[in-house]
């Protein structure tokens, strides 16, 4: 599906709005108006899209949209701090039910990426010896603000987010060192700390 494809799906249903469609995601409004972006895993110039949704993500939700089913491309989409990942071939009710989970703060994957996901995350050390290389900037600040002690609404408030933004820092941080609890969040803080 093309960036006009999906504006013009989004433009016809009801719940969404089409704030901006841009080639190049530094012409995209920071502005408060923007919940979720769209973004090819190549931008236009050809160059991999990670570096820009690491930035965009401490702003805005990010959905990458690709053609690749590549295990590299879904891990390191997923580590730039990505709030899902689908691919081009995804139907339209699959892509409205998967933008609609991101806007909410969730995380999703195409269904088939899920899989390529797990091979990619039981193929890589489950907790590298620095776990926190698998995180963005604000997710490992999230963590240790979290392994502080702090709630989700302290810590949004110290990093001058809202609650939901470092719901879904959280969120990813669990799905990257494939953590389920609390306590396992906080015991991989802490020893990140002490390396």
């Amino acid at each position: 599906m093309t960036r006009e494809g999906v504006a013009a799906l989004l433009a016809s249903s009801p719940g969404f709005d089409v704030v901006a469609s841009v080639d190049d995601p530094a012409a995209l409004p920071r502005d408060g108006s923007v919940d979720v972006v769209v973004l090819d895993l190549y931008l236009a110039d050809g160059r991999p899209s990670t570096p820009a949704v690491s930035e965009m993500a401490t702003w805005a939700r990010v959905l990458v949209m690709s053609a690749s089913r590549a295990p590299a491309d879904v891990l390191a989409v997923v580590r730039s701090g990505a709030s899902g990942y689908v691919t081009k071939d995804t139907g339209k009710e699959a892509l409205l039910a998967v933008l609609a989970t991101v806007a909410a703060g969730g995380f999703s994957l195409s269904p088939q990426l899920a899989d390529v996901l797990a091979a990619a995350l039981s193929a890589t050390p489950a907790v590298p010896e620095d776990p926190s290389d698998l995180l963005s900037p604000r997710e490992r600040e999230a963590l240790d603000l979290i392994a502080a002690g702090f709630t989700h609404a302290q810590a949004a408030k110290r990093m001058n987010v809202t609650k939901a933004t470092v719901d879904t820092y959280v969120e990813r941080i669990r799905v990257k060192l494939q953590v389920g609890n609390k306590a396992e969040l906080t015991r991989i803080a802490l020893a990140a700390r002490r390396t």
